[in-house]
């Protein structure tokens, strides 16, 4: 079986640790990637502290690429040789995937946070005993990850995959959730709380949807610096006061779109109070605890119209929706490039630390 050192995480918030690892050939429908890059997602921090029932130890990481090295029975979207980002997983066969709208999955739970093979096996193992895996139908904090062609996107022979990694996950979310879920229109103002990668994001894809005002709800002074940077055309601290008296200051109708990215429930609360008649809340950001609560003021929202929903990857089609992503990057108009941070994959414990600190906004490793 071909070996691999990977980044193990042996025990809810330990640090990780670089081992050798077996993993199992690809089956019928299984890829064998040669990574190459991997960004880190607050998702992988998330299942590290054990709050979501995570067996370890673990191989988490989510936003791979890489190199085909093996294919299993059955593969026909890539060859060996092909490079590829990987994505999440689906199932192909429910409801919501054969409508093209493979981020509902109905199994998208067991296939991507279960951490095991539908079977409840696993490819990876460490002397001899197994390691939980197949995170987000991948586990890519390692040298090699078996993938599934569903999750696998191939890409042209000279794209940069140290580049192009965090596509996987946490740029399409941001730029999804309004490209995509909220369906930004020409003109429509946009609120983004939180000025990390997925709400720099989400910046982005409102300019790409041209968006206006774009307005970014960041504590962080750099985050907001870096946002205006990007084409925020307004910035708040909520330090500074009722961030929902500052978004009417700017647009006193209130806001059409606002996408949370933090997951803080007072900021989302916030947002109830500077939401135009007929806007639209996406929630994207996941709470620190796994029984948060909104409340919901039902007599506003009876006689405002609006919407509050709930997004998963930006609803995103990969194997449409990455592409245009990668064209606008190469066109210059989704620059996420601008916050990303690269480390080697051995500095793998700094890059979490400099996330937790604020330090770096999108962290990739590269192999």
């Amino acid at each position: 079986m071909p070996t691999a050192h990977a980044a193990i995480i042996t025990e809810a918030n330990s640090p990780f640790t670089i081992e050798t690892i077996t993993v199992d050939p690809p089956q019928a429908g299984e890829v064998l990637v040669d990574i190459r890059a991997v960004g880190i997602c607050h998702t992988d921090l998330a299942l590290a502290t054990g709050a979501f029932g995570t067996q370890f130890p673990a191989v988490l990481g989510h936003e791979g690429a890489g190199v085909v090295e093996a294919i299993g029975e059955g593969v026909t979207k890539v060859k060996p040789g092909d490079k590829v980002l990987l994505t999440f997983n689906s199932c192909g066969e429910c409801a919501r995937c054969r409508a093209d709208d493979p981020s509902y999955c109905e199994h998208f739970v067991p296939l991507n946070l279960a951490c095991m093979r539908e079977d409840g096996s696993t490819r990876l193992h460490r002397d001899g005993a197994a390691v939980s895996g197949n995170f987000f139908g991948q586990s890519s904090f390692a040298s090699k990850a078996v993938a599934h062609q569903r999750n696998v996107v191939k890409l042209a022979d000279d794209a940069d995959l140290a580049t192009l990694a965090p596509l996987g996950c946490g740029i399409q979310t941001g730029a999804g959730a309004v490209m995509r879920s909220l369906a930004a229109q020409p003109g429509q103002s946009l609120a983004v709380i939180g000025g990390g990668a997925v709400g720099l994001s989400a910046l982005l894809g409102g300019k790409l949807c041209g968006c206006a005002p774009i307005i970014v709800i960041e504590p962080n002074e750099s985050r907001r610096l870096l946002a205006t940077e990007l084409g925020a055309d307004h910035v708040i601290d909520p330090a500074d006061g009722d961030a929902a008296e500052a978004v009417r200051r700017v647009v006193p109708s209130g806001v059409d779109l606002v996408v949370d990215t933090s997951g803080h429930l007072p900021a989302m609360i916030s947002a109830l109070g500077f939401i135009a008649s007929k806007g639209k809340l996406g929630l994207v950001g996941v709470p620190a605890v796994s029984d948060a609560t909104l409340p919901m003021p039902v007599f506003q929202w009876l006689t405002l119209g609006g919407t509050v929903r709930g997004i998963v990857e930006g609803d995103s089609d990969p194997d449409a929706f990455l592409p245009e992503l990668i064209a606008y990057h190469a066109a210059g108009r989704l620059p996420f490039d601008k916050f990303v941070s690269y480390y080697p994959f051995e500095q793998i414990n700094q890059a979490v630390a400099d996330i937790h600190s604020g330090k770096s906004i999108k962290a990739v490793l590269t192999l």
